[in-house]
This record gives C-alpha cells, sequence and structure tokens, in this order.
C-alpha cells in the first residue's frame, strides 16, 4: 500500500511539473511573439535622403540636381528631401511662382521614374517668417504658399521653412506664431504641412519652439527634428560659419520636439572606426524618436569632410538601421 501510494504520489508530481514546464515555455514563447510584435511595431521606418547630403557636387556641377531622385534610388532610399538652394533658376526671382510650379512639375516626373517618394520641400532664402518688417512677413508667407502648391502637386507631405529674422525672444514669438498660423492655415486648404527645423537662433532653442507650436496648435504645423542644428548663437551674432557660443542640449531639444514631428533629419558629421557618429548618440536620439511614437520617414543628411560624400551618406544611413535595429 505504501509503494502503491508513493507511485501516485511521484506520478501526481511529475504531471505537476510537466504541466508548469510547459506552461512556462507557454509563457516564455508568448511574451517573445509579444516583444516581436512590439518591435516589429516600433520598426516601421523607411529611409528617405536628405539632398543637402551632396551639397558640394550639386553646386561645384559635378551632379545635376535634377537627376536627384534616380541619385537617392541608386543610393538604396525610397524618399527624397529636396533643397531648394540648390536649383540655380531660383536665384532669379522674376515669374517666381511660374518657375516654382514649373520645378514641380519637372521633379514630379523625375521621381515617379524613379519610383521615388516625395517626402519635403526644404526651403531656403525665400523670405524670413520672423522678419520685423510685416510687410517682408507677408511677403515671405505668399512665397512660401508657392512652395506650398508645389509640394501638393509633387505629393510630399510638407514644406520646411526657416524661423530667422527677429532677435527678441519675444518679439520672435510673436510673429512666427503670426506666419505659421497663416501658413496653417492655408496647409488645410491644401493638404501639405508647413513644418520647422531647428536651425539656428531660437528655432534652435527647444523650449522656445515648441512654446511657437503650442500657440500655434494646428495638425498642419510642426518641426523637423535635426539631431545636429542646435547652436542658438554664434561669435559676431553670425547665423552660420563662425564658432557656436550658445547651445542647447541635443536629447533634450529632440525630445521635446518629436511631439510635433512630421519627418526626422538624422544629420551626421563624423564617424569612428565602428561606424558610429563621433559627436551624437544616434541609438538614444533614435530611442527618443521611437518612444514618441513617431512613424515614417527618416531623413540621412551627411555634413561632414569625407571627399565623397556617397561613403557619408551611406554610413549615416547604416547607422541610423543599426539604432533602429536596437530599439527597445
Amino acid at each position: 500500500m505504501k509503494n502503491y501510494l508513493l507511485g501516485a504520489f511521484l506520478c501526481a508530481f511529475v504531471l505537476i511539473s510537466c504541466k508548469e514546464e510547459v506552461k512556462k515555455e507557454d509563457n516564455s514563447a508568448f511574451a517573445k511573439a509579444e516583444t516581436e510584435t512590439s518591435k516589429e511595431n516600433l520598426l516601421n521606418y523607411k529611409h528617405s535622403l536628405a539632398q543637402w547630403s551632396l551639397h558640394k557636387p550639386f553646386l561645384e556641377g559635378d551632379l545635376d540636381p535634377k537627376d536627384f531622385p534616380q541619385i537617392a534610388k541608386d543610393l538604396g532610399f525610397t524618399g527624397v528631401e529636396y533643397v531648394t538652394q540648390l536649383y540655380p533658376e531660383f536665384q532669379d526671382k522674376s515669374n517666381y511662382q511660374e518657375k516654382v510650379m514649373n520645378w514641380a512639375r519637372e521633379m514630379k516626373k523625375q521621381s515617379d521614374a524613379a519610383g521615388m517618394d516625395n517626402v519635403l520641400i526644404m526651403v531656403d532664402r525665400d523670405g524670413e517668417l520672423a522678419d520685423p518688417d510685416a510687410a517682408k512677413r507677408a511677403e515671405a508667407i505668399e512665397i512660401h504658399k508657392y512652395w506650398m502648391d508645389a509640394a501638393k502637386l509633387m505629393g510630399a507631405h510638407s514644406v520646411r521653412a526657416n524661423l530667422f529674422g527677429e532677435l527678441d525672444p519675444a518679439k520672435w514669438h510673436e510673429y512666427s506664431v503670426a506666419s505659421l498660423s497663416a501658413l496653417g492655415t492655408y496647409g488645410k486648404e491644401v493638404g501639405v504641412n508647413i513644418i520647422i527645423e531647428n536651425h539656428g537662433g531660437w528655432s534652435s532653442d527647444g523650449q522656445k519652439l515648441t512654446a511657437v507650436m503650442n500657440e500655434v496648435n494646428m495638425e498642419t504645423v510642426g518641426v523637423l527634428p535635426d539631431f545636429g542644428n542646435f547652436c542658438i548663437k554664434r561669435e559676431g551674432g553670425e547665423r552660420w560659419g563662425a564658432p557656436c557660443v550658445e547651445e542647447y542640449d541635443t536629447y533634450a531639444g529632440i525630445k521635446e520636439m518629436m511631439p510635433y514631428a512630421k519627418g526626422v533629419s538624422a544629420k551626421s558629421y563624423n564617424f569612428d572606426e565602428n561606424g558610429n557618429e563621433t559627436k551624437l548618440d544616434y541609438q538614444r536620439l533614435m530611442q527618443i524618436v521611437a518612444d514618441s511614437g513617431f512613424e515614417g520617414y527618416v531623413g540621412t543628411e551627411y555634413e561632414g569632410p569625407l571627399e565623397d560624400p556617397k561613403e557619408g551618406i551611406a554610413l549615416t544611413k547604416a547607422l541610423v538601421q543599426k539604432s533602429i535595429d536596437n530599439l527597445k
């Protein structure tokens, strides 16, 4: 009888243990599947190329900027981000609206032929949206509307503008809100966003830029966080080129901007022997991007000293992808 009870006890113990092991395995498999599904959801990113990455060969005449969609495709991208200052026809402002729309039709043709998505247009040198002169601000607003019409024709979701102009922070805020409200209203009509990049001056102050976004509070107005470009002031009051004397914290700025982001610009400068950016922690930056819930195109923007910028572009794109692959 004792042997019978002992045998029964052992069988019951083994059965329970087996069930627990199966349960543990099931839980482990479920947790693994859940983690993989969660990670897949975070990995919904595509790669676009910012045209500025090739600004040297475009400006020096070694490449034709109108070939940009095919060039980007050949480099492994599926989306393109145009930079207006790289097209020489826009230096002459006569018949400007017509020139803008003719350009848009041509680039739509080129991008369709290459099978590329037109993501956004970066507008430079077309008036300052925070200009202290009201007439100049009004003119800048109208010209940016041309570009929003161009973006609509091309199927691009946004026009990137700058918030240069007024130096007094309170007035800069006021003028920025007024200009972006006007352009955001127009954006509702045409279905195109107007977005601001941290691109020097007060736009590189994350708190000041997001304060503008909060007051405008429009779905068609947003930002383009750039991993670089957090210099607020340079020596001698220069906009570009001079050493930076006041810089905003990169990681705080990106985190503050991401709730308003319509795109992301993954800026790079230099790389170490492991392919990591020497100044920027890409893994930390892409984790901030992922934690914000952002999905869509992440733009590669190389701005370094390599003789062949295509090498820098490849390194940047690879680093972006590695950072995405290692998201938590």
